[in-house]
């Protein structure tokens, strides 16, 4: 038994090591250098895109960021649809009380122009024994970091 947990952890580690020299090998390599054309519009898939926003829904707050998403972009302005990992506030009057900060995924259409960014996220809340699961729109403001 101990013998095979040493092995677990040497492969393990002889794994982690083999993951780092790849990323640092990756990261030395030069980029020739490109070209710079000018094309004013462009649709791009992103795992992140540097957008948080600060919003309303369902008698509670929300602050999330921009996930995975596909995006369009025109000149300044930017159009995404994706997901939205979030942390929602909010306070339960009922007897039964849920922790007011719960983490959640949305999904939603998010606008920016420059450095400014509004978005239309849409939250499920599931079944409980006192309501039906819905789904719920907001409305947020926010700010672009790229």
């Amino acid at each position: 038994m101990k013998q095979s947990v040493i092995y677990i952890s040497k492969l393990t580690l002889l794994l982690f090591i083999l993951i780092l020299s790849t990323f640092h090998t990756n990261a030395q390599e030069t980029k020739p250098s490109e070209t710079k054309t000018e094309t004013t519009s462009s649709v791009k898939f992103r795992p992140f895109d540097g957008i948080f926003i600060l919003g309303y829904v369902d008698n509670g707050v929300f602050l999330n960021f921009t996930g995975p998403n596909i995006s369009y972009t025109y000149k300044s302005s930017k159009i995404i649809l994706g997901m939205l990992p979030s942390l929602r506030y909010k306070e339960d009057r009922g007897a039964y009380k849920n922790s007011p900060i719960t983490p959640n995924l949305g999904i939603g259409l998010t606008y920016c122009y420059k450095k400014f960014a509004i978005q239309v996220p849409l939250y499920y809340n599931t079944k409980t024994a006192t309501s039906n699961g819905k789904w719920n729109i907001g409305i947020g403001i926010g700010m672009r970091l790229k």
